[in-house]
């Protein structure tokens, strides 16, 4: 185990003469000198009621700052924003998601640096607010412990698990005649009960599970439920635990090593997680200058066996995982198996190895985990295809997709509500792969996930007929053969961009391609036709990412112009 000197760099803004209006300020919020003499640990959480993943979020922040005080430190406590995938999907809003990762990262940034803070507690519950919040942590590089908001119960209809994503679905059900409006409303009444986030391995579920697997969070902070009691006392170690890791003053940079990446990519991969954790991924290798490629993702992938039986592919969802003993159990049985890498440091200051062989785990009868050797698929779902219609790459989860190749004609729309409305409509017919372009990171901008139209589909009886490809990306909630994150995207001229309806397009899974099967002479002269698209955007946030921001098979990160 590493430690250095510790640098506390609160001092800067508390001590000397010189910083008695700093003191002033700080008393203003009845801080005493006693409590400006301790070291200050921030408690950054992304609460709002704008959904019900962050909601209760500044309730478990007094909990973290609780265990902060317990051990002696000064808590401070921030808020940044999130959007709620859901809520957003399916129109203009989804545009603002994956943009609100950056702005996420970049503001829990500003806020430390701003105030010199010496430790930071992340907290967070919706999709983006995750991977924003680790990024963040890794960037600063104090010592950091990111925790979860915990997953929402599911909704009970008719002895059925629900989950938003039955809602969505139900959706595509109705306009396909299938479903009853009556039947529709009471699934909508009941999919989502109270607070937490989504509750299959969606988005938000796998990365709380990546952040066991690569070290950031306590181990089992993943999965128990946002109304449970355990997520404040889960909370709660965690201001202890960060109060602890200053004093050893063990940084993001130490345990985010290059086999800790190797590690969550195997958690991606066993519980059949999502696919946008590959972009968050490769993001936050980005952040400590980790050379992470979807070369290593494939890597990993074909060695690590699919064990986790999860929605939207599976059957179950993470509270059912958490009541046999949650991530870590995962973990063990790949741990027992020489499928981890067992030494990496976790923020308990103790390897993972250590941190599991401490946990007792329920001895019970349970369907949801299997075993190493009798595996739901013998390799990982997290697939990379390239091929000539996505050269840098593009990426399909095939958890619960029974198919390994499809050959089928496009049907192509240069935005997502074109695809929707034709959906709806009835006009997508068996065999047809639907393209949707001009939603790349610079083309949304923002990469917007296509869960309405993919649901829609699979709520019509299309979801094992058709494919879809995209230079956007997928929910966690999506299934089916749908694939995203096509590279290079559209607006750059990629060969998205140069597909016409009827073209015929193969997407193979056993042997990772996709391809477009149009001659080259022929792309050649779509290409010197091809016309760049105006910008969706020319001034804001939205415009302002547009020019910042990179291809999706590099993370969707943005770089500075300098």
């Amino acid at each position: 185990m590493k430690s250095h000197v510790m640098e506390i760099s609160s001092r800067n803004v508390v001590e000397g003469t010189a910083r008695a209006p700093h003191r002033a300020m700080y008393k203003a919020m009845g801080l005493t000198d006693d409590d400006l003499s301790k070291q200050f640990i921030g408690v950054c959480h992304t609460g709002n009621e704008a959904t019900p993943c962050n909601i209760h979020l500044p309730r478990l922040a007094i909990q973290a700052k609780q265990g902060i005080k317990d051990t002696g430190a000064t808590p401070r406590e921030f808020s940044t924003i999130a959007v709620s995938d859901g809520i957003a999907m399916g129109h203009e809003g989804m545009k603002s998601s994956l943009i609100s990762r950056e702005v996420i990262a970049d503001s829990i940034e500003l806020m430390v640096r701003a105030h010199q803070y010496d430790a930071l507690v992340g907290i967070a519950g919706c999709d983006k607010s995750l991977p924003g919040t680790m990024m963040a942590m890794a960037r600063l590089d104090i010592p950091s412990v990111f925790v979860y908001g915990g997953t929402i119960m599911p909704g009970m209809l008719e002895g059925k698990e629900l989950t938003v994503v039955d809602v969505y679905e139900a959706v595509g059900a109705y306009d396909a005649g299938t479903l009853s409006l009556e039947g529709l409303k009471n699934i909508e009444n009941t999919a989502c009960p109270n607070e937490g986030s989504c509750g299959g391995m969606f988005t938000a579920n796998t990365m709380a599970s990546i952040s066991e697997a690569i070290g950031l969070a306590l181990p089992g902070s993943a999965s128990p439920p946002a109304e449970d009691d355990r997520r404040e006392k889960m909370v709660y170690d965690s201001g202890v635990a960060c109060a602890k890791l200053l004093e050893m003053n063990i940084r993001p940079k130490e345990i985010l090593s290059f086999e800790a990446f190797e590690n969550a990519i195997v958690m991606l991969n066993s519980v059949g997680g999502s696919t946008n954790g590959i972009l968050h991924l490769l993001a936050l290798a980005h952040e400590v200058n980790i050379d992470l490629s979807y070369d290593d993702f494939e890597r990993i992938r074909k060695k690590t066996p699919h064990l986790a039986d999860m929605k939207p592919g599976g059957n179950y969802v993470m509270n059912s995982l958490d009541k046999i003993g949650g991530i870590p159990f995962v973990l063990k049985k790949l741990l027992d198996k020489g499928l981890l890498n067992g030494n990496c440091m976790t923020v308990t200051g103790k390897s993972i190895k250590e941190n599991i062989d401490a946990i007792t785990f329920p001895t019970t009868d349970q369907q949801i985990v299997k075993s190493v050797e009798n595996p739901l698929h013998t390799v990982g779902t997290a697939v990379i295809l390239k091929g000539s219609l996505a050269p840098e790459g593009a990426v399909i989860k095939t958890a619960g997709v029974e198919m390994t190749k499809f050959t089928g004609k496009a049907r192509v729309y240069d935005r997502e509500e074109y695809a929707f409305d034709s959906v709806a409509k009835g006009e997508i017919d068996e065999g047809d792969v639907v393209v949707i372009r001009y939603e790349g990171p610079k083309g949304g901008p923002g990469m917007r996930e296509m869960l309405a139209t993919t649901a829609a589909l699979v709520g019509q009886g299309l979801g094992k007929k058709v494919a879809m490809v995209t230079d956007g990306r997928f929910s966690g909630g999506t299934r089916g053969f749908m694939v995203g994150h096509v590279a290079p995207e559209a607006y750059v001229g990629g060969p998205i961009a140069l597909v016409k309806d009827g073209d015929e397009i193969t997407i193979d899974i056993e042997t990772n391609a996709i391809n477009l099967h149009v001659s080259p002479e022929e792309l050649e002269n779509r290409k010197k036709q091809w016309v760049p698209h105006k910008p969706n955007y020319t001034a804001g946030a939205l415009a302002k990412y547009a020019t910042l921001v990179g291809s999706s098979a590099e993370g969707a990160i943005t770089k500075p112009n300098l």
